[in-house]
């Protein structure tokens, strides 16, 4: 079964993990255990992935990798709506999936101690914290995906430059190669969602149409 495959992987890099077969006791056993990670199928009996997705959204900010044969570009932007932070398609090679774990893991956990704290970045009323690994708008906080942090934090970094649909690919770092850059219009949806008065109509997070996106270098 993959599921135990995929569990004595993780033992063997000295993580624990649990396996369930169905959303419920997802759902359940995260409530339970508040586990760093959940690699999440879409295709579970009781509640489907998705709605497993939604709910974890809705009560914490875990990391989520949705790893599935379901591989439309539809299903990829969906996962990464509902707030995914990775989306991996089956068949799919373990060694690789290993890595896609390790990099969510390290995007979803704060920079070690011992170095130079740097500098909360400030642009468009937003402050994104290296150091706490947290977002707030107009001094409220703002729940992230850590796909989502990374790309405001690079874009928090050079407010006023136009970043293109793959440039930011590159910034989230874990995003299913099936994919499009389209899965960046996801998580930029996301954001203004977060942290715009109207998303319809952004003043903070701005489309440069043919180019791509950039961070008002003024205050809304």
């Amino acid at each position: 079964m993959q599921a135990e495959l995929i569990r004595r992987s993780l033992l063997q890099e000295g993580h624990t993990a649990t396996v369930v077969h169905d959303g419920r006791a997802a759902l359940d056993a995260a409530r339970r255990d508040r586990p760093d990670l959940v690699v999440l199928d879409l295709m579970l009996p009781v509640v489907d992935g998705y709605g497993v997705c939604r709910v974890l959204r809705q009560d914490d900010d875990v990391a989520i990798l949705m790893l599935t044969a379901r591989s439309t570009e539809d299903d990829v932007l969906l996962g990464l709506e509902l707030g995914a932070d990775d989306y991996m398609t089956k068949p799919y090679s373990p060694r690789e999936l290993m890595a896609r774990i390790r990099t969510v893991l390290r995007r979803s956990r704060p920079p070690a101690s011992g170095r130079p704290a740097p500098p909360v970045l400030r642009a468009a009323g937003l402050a994104v914290d290296p150091v706490r690994h947290e977002v707030r708008c107009e001094g409220s906080p703002v729940d992230c995906t850590p796909g989502e942090y990374e790309i405001l934090l690079a874009m928090a970094a050079e407010p006023g430059r136009v970043f293109s649909r793959r440039q930011l690919l590159e910034c989230t770092r874990g995003i299913d190669r099936a994919s499009t850059e389209r899965a960046i219009d996801a998580h930029i949806m996301n954001i203004r969602r977060k942290t715009e008065a109207d998303p319809r109509h952004p003043t903070r997070l701005l489309t440069v149409f043919g180019v791509g996106y950039k961070l008002s270098g003024e205050r809304p």
